[in-house]
């Protein structure tokens, strides 16, 4: 092995930067075959290292965020909700809401791909180097209340502010009571103009003080939520109830 090859790979051991001394010689090869200047091969080898060190830090990310499973925008069927503004979603797919501290509430009955979207779009934020937790609303509420009987709730509403993305799921389909509602509220308070939430509702707004049981609360609640947020509204039936319907000819 050359005197520089030995540099070339104690540099990168030392940077913990691996994939330069993966690539510099198969870049290498290439960069005397085409003829590129010592810029563009240092580039290139810089180029090898950040992609896939950004790869390796989404795939954690992706993995730190509890998704219950791996959704794709491009995975969504458009075709079987035509309610959905692709070119809205699309935009939302490039994150910009986070760095915005933007919300997205996600309005339909279930199984039109609430969740689907949510997940998807948490994912994109991950991609884009965003912290990102998914969990229910009664099991945001559940966290909330541990944190609260043992005497941390302030710390943990500032732990989760930090996080750049945080998911509510099925909000609404298990109505809260009053200490339930108010810990739901303080969480959303805490982020507000600070950092970004994406919630999905089965429930119109106008139906959330059945939900939390007090409208006075579902109503600071939803201001606080819509204020600077993209309401998507989902309609039609259960995709996964369509998928299971015999095809004609065969009940």
């Amino acid at each position: 092995m050359s005197t520089t090859a030995s540099q070339i790979e104690y540099y990168a051991r030392a940077l913990r930067a691996p994939r330069i001394g993966d690539a510099f010689r198969r870049l290498g090869d290439q960069a005397r075959d085409a003829g590129w200047s010592h810029e563009e091969y240092l580039a290139a080898v810089l180029s090898r290292e950040v992609s896939e060190r950004e790869a390796s830090g989404a795939a954690l990310r992706i993995k730190a965020a509890r998704f219950p499973g791996h959704k794709t925008l491009e995975d969504f069927n458009f075709d079987h909700q035509p309610s959905a503004d692709r070119n809205l979603i699309a935009h939302l797919g490039t994150s910009t809401f986070v760095t915005e501290a933007k919300n997205v509430v996600l309005l339909g009955p279930p199984g039109t791909g609430k969740t689907h979207l949510a997940v998807a779009l948490g994912v994109q934020a991950a991609k884009h180097d965003h912290r990102v937790l998914f969990d229910t609303a009664t099991g945001w509420v559940a966290r909330l209340q541990d944190a609260h009987s043992r005497g941390k709730l302030a710390a943990e509403l500032t732990r989760r502010r930090r996080c750049s993305v945080l998911i509510c799921d099925e909000v609404g389909y298990i109505p809260f009571d009053q200490d339930a509602a108010n810990l739901f509220f303080q969480l959303i308070a805490s982020r507000y103009e600070h950092a970004s939430l994406i919630m999905t509702s089965n429930l119109s707004f106008g139906l959330w003080g059945d939900v939390f049981g007090d409208p006075t609360v579902a109503s600071a609640m939803i201001d606080r939520i819509v204020h600077h947020a993209d309401v998507i509204s989902l309609k039609g039936t259960s995709y996964r109830l369509k998928s299971h319907q015999p095809t004609p000819g065969t009940a």
